[in-house]
């Protein structure tokens, strides 16, 4: 069977972990920021752009690089 296809354990908590939505908040905080360095603004509606299709493309930059770490780890059935 394909890795992309096999099925995950159930989460458990075996070891302390970190939790992840404040970390995914400073992450976007930052995004915030480099933003307005690049552009001089934060994103807003409006501005002239197709938000769907800058979403697609980032998407298919994230399979790619996805599909590169996972070939770098050895993960050959992905």
């Amino acid at each position: 069977m394909r890795e992309a296809a096999s099925r995950q354990p159930k989460p458990s908590r075996e070891k302390p972990g970190v939790e992840v939505l404040p970390e995914v908040m400073k992450d976007l905080e930052a995004r915030i920021e480099t933003g307005i360095i690049k552009y001089g603004e934060p994103l807003t509606t409006e501005n002239g752009r197709d938000a769907l299709l800058d979403a697609y493309q980032e998407a298919l930059d994230l399979a790619v690089y996805l599909k590169q770490a996972l070939l770098e780890r050895g993960s050959k059935q992905v």
